[in-house]
């Protein structure tokens, strides 16, 4: 049997672009004028209700939502499967722990005024709740000011940090709508056997 290979990193970066499909980059560059600000730095286009956003309210959540995917890089974690550790994790937590988890992340990697490696810290995939954070721009400070108007430089207000984690929640009630409220016990996937593989042994 052929031993498994872990697949390629992903060739996306948040500044990637592919605006011919409506797939934008609204992160700001340092010469953009005022009027060019909020709007993508490739091709201009300007979808975003900035301010509507910036209320930062988590019962509009389905407007942000729609708002986040009009840049490629949340659209493809909105999008993404889940993959098989991923998946794992998150059956092992149950979605009440899960959540849980998700806020202590936020606290310790997002909420300090000058996080450890900001902009480096969220990885891109092996749990759902990276797959939140870069969805839902709370990955680092950077994405969270120009999404989010929290400035960069303080820590973040406990009103703060609780809309970060009710954004990551909502993301993970949408991407995973099946996942029990309680951790389930599944079997470790044996080291060098691709998932699929496994799936026709059980």
């Amino acid at each position: 049997m052929t031993e498994f290979k872990k697949p390629p990193p992903l060739e996306i970066k948040c500044t990637s672009v592919d605006c011919a499909n409506d797939l934008h980059c609204f992160k700001q560059l340092k010469k953009m004028s005022h009027n060019q600000r909020g709007k993508c730095r490739a091709c201009g286009a300007d979808l975003v209700d900035w301010k509507r956003l910036h209320r930062r309210d988590s019962k509009d959540a389905a407007h942000t939502f729609e708002a986040l995917q009009h840049e490629l890089i949340r659209h493809h974690f909105f999008h993404r499967p889940v993959d098989d550790k991923a998946m794992r994790h998150a059956q092992r937590k149950g979605r009440l722990l899960l959540k849980d988890a998700a806020k202590d992340r936020l606290r310790k990697y997002l909420a300090p005024a000058e996080p450890a490696r900001d902009g480096r810290q969220t990885p891109l995939e092996g749990n759902t709740i990276f797959y939140a954070q870069h969805a839902t721009a709370t990955c680092c400070r950077t994405c969270l000011e120009y999404w989010h108007n929290i400035p960069k430089g303080r820590p973040l207000s406990p009103k703060e940090l609780d809309y970060c984690a009710a954004l990551v929640g909502l993301f993970l009630d949408t991407k995973l709508p099946e996942l029990d409220d309680g951790p389930i016990k599944v079997p470790r996937r044996p080291r060098g056997l691709p998932p699929e593989e496994e799936v026709m042994r059980q």
